[in-house]
């Protein structure tokens, strides 16, 4: 099973896409920018993540 983070991550970077899809359907500038931002964090997130399922993985 992927890691919480992982899981976490990909749904903030989905969330960051449609919010950044809305700025540019609105005008909105800060939307996109906080769109763009999480973006960037999901992806930290799930990077993150697939350090720890790596790590697991060699422990097993």
């Amino acid at each position: 099973m992927p890691d919480h983070d992982r899981i976490e991550g990909a749904a903030k970077n989905m969330g960051g896409k449609l919010k950044e899809a809305a700025g540019k359907l609105t005008g909105d500038e800060k939307l996109k920018a906080e769109g763009r931002a999480d973006q960037v964090a999901g992806k930290v997130q799930n990077a993150v993540g697939g350090v720890k399922d790596a790590l697991k993985g060699e422990r097993s």
